[in-house]
């Protein structure tokens, strides 16, 4: 079944206004270390967390989502027959919200399109919607966006810039081209892309913009630099994934854990909770808790943050594996918090055998390690005296002990922390460690 996507009348005029709002004008985006793009971007920097959510018809039959036609696996026609089958009957936004919630996620990014052109809200643009032409017949963005408002969390909607269902997108599949350079078609498809934006950007305002797709086509063809000023006309607060063909707000690696500080002041690692982004029920590969704390604890020791997906079935139902980790990683983050939220990077790499962070004012140190660590921590190359080091948690005061300082020595000492086993975390151990004066390093 091929789906064509008709544009009405109303929907062109709309399209029209959102051409009109900014003109031809491009917008490079913010340097990072602007006090502008500094405030725009000190709720992602202070979250941590967020909770990214697969959701499409690709469930129903537990699929690879739009690749699985694009790269020939199954035909197309087949594909798109999971239409008939995504009926989103036991689908419960306040469930979803609480869990993400209580997983200690600050902000959520749900899939409102994915490549294959299946819009989850009320377009008006093309029939190819939940309402329209799924058992759901209802939009699924709007409740959850209710939600997730209701519930003080931030909400990141997820677009794909491409559209491989679309007649007037250039490739279909990798081998199936519609068409190599055609300016109407493709000033056609700019205005139905458009315009689904501005749908969105009308009914739900998101707080932050998380496109995908940008691979396949210049940013001048996209429009990018118009994109993002149309946004921020209609949203000075929002901020904007990298994926607008470098046009965005921060950096976001995907299923690779940096092995160092990224560059980037500001960015998030997006991570599937198993291998597979939208639900399959063959795979069977789930990080444990203490893998997804590890990870996670990793991400903000080099300043970044953690997009954790997740992937709920065609009816709406979140797998029990997957609310499994959450409420675990929700019982840890609720316990450290302290550790987590509003901090920064730690220290620089070789100081400590494990991530660290800093609170916000230089005073406060905290450092993660899994086990006992043979009973006691080593650190170096803190140059300050330690006030008082303690269990992050549950306030057991440690014993510390410094070396190699001598009177005369402006070298930082090496310091010792006994950690008694009985207070350790069963996933994840933090150190909070109160310093006298601001961190000063070797």
């Amino acid at each position: 079944m091929r789906v064509s996507c008709p544009m009405s009348t109303r929907a062109l005029l709309a399209v029209a206004l959102f051409l009109s709002v900014a003109g031809q004008a491009s917008a490079q985006p913010e340097m990072s270390a602007s006090p502008a793009a500094n405030e725009r971007m000190k709720w992602f920097a202070d979250a941590k967390l967020g909770i990214f959510i697969h959701w499409g018809i690709y469930a129903v039959n537990g699929i690879d989502e739009s690749w699985s036609f694009y790269n020939e696996l199954i035909s197309y026609d087949d594909y798109m027959k999971q239409l008939g089958g995504f009926n989103a009957a036991s689908y419960d936004p306040d469930a979803w919200v609480r869990l993400i919630k209580g997983s200690g996620a600050r902000y959520a990014v749900l899939t409102s399109k994915h490549h294959d052109g299946v819009a989850l809200w009320d377009t008006k643009l093309s029939r190819l919607n939940a309402v329209d032409t799924t058992p759901a017949q209802r939009d699924l963005v709007k409740p959850f966006v209710k939600e997730l408002r209701r519930a003080g969390l931030k909400v990141g909607l997820y677009y794909s810039l491409l559209d491989w269902s679309h007649p007037d997108y250039p490739n279909h599949t990798k081998t199936i081209k519609r068409y190599t350079d055609d300016p109407e078609r493709w000033e056609r498809f700019m205005q139905f892309n458009l315009g689904q934006m501005t749908e969105l950007q009308k009914e739900f305002r998101p707080d932050l913009w998380w496109f995908d797709g940008d691979w396949e086509q210049s940013a001048e063809k996209w429009r990018a630099p118009e994109i993002r000023q149309r946004i921020l006309d209609r949203n000075p607060s929002a901020i904007i994934n990298s994926r607008l063909a470098g046009y965005g707000d921060y950096g976001t690696p995907e299923q690779g854990l940096p092995s160092r500080r990224p560059a980037e002041k500001y960015w998030e690692l997006c991570m599937t909770i198993n291998d597979s982004w939208g639900y399959q029920g063959n795979d069977r590969n789930y990080k444990s808790p203490s893998q997804v704390v590890r990870i996670f604890a990793e991400c903000i020791g080099m300043g970044g943050n953690l997009l954790l997906d997740i992937g709920p079935k065609a009816d709406g139902t979140i797998p029990a594996e997957q609310v499994e980790v959450l409420r675990e990683l929700g019982r840890w983050t609720s316990k450290h918090s302290q550790a987590i939220y509003g901090t920064v990077a730690g220290l620089p790499e070789g100081f400590f055998a494990g991530p660290s962070t800093l609170s916000a004012d230089s005073t406060m140190l905290y450092l993660f390690f899994p086990g006992n660590g043979g009973g006691e921590l080593m650190l170096g190359g803190v140059k300050n005296h330690i006030n008082k080091a303690f269990i992050v948690g549950n306030g057991t005061n440690l014993e510390v002990k410094e070396y190699l300082r001598p009177y005369w020595s402006s070298h930082a000492g090496v310091y010792f922390i006994k950690v008694p086993e009985e207070a350790l975390d069963k996933t994840m151990t933090v150190i909070g460690i109160s310093l006298e004066g601001k961190l000063i390093t070797e």
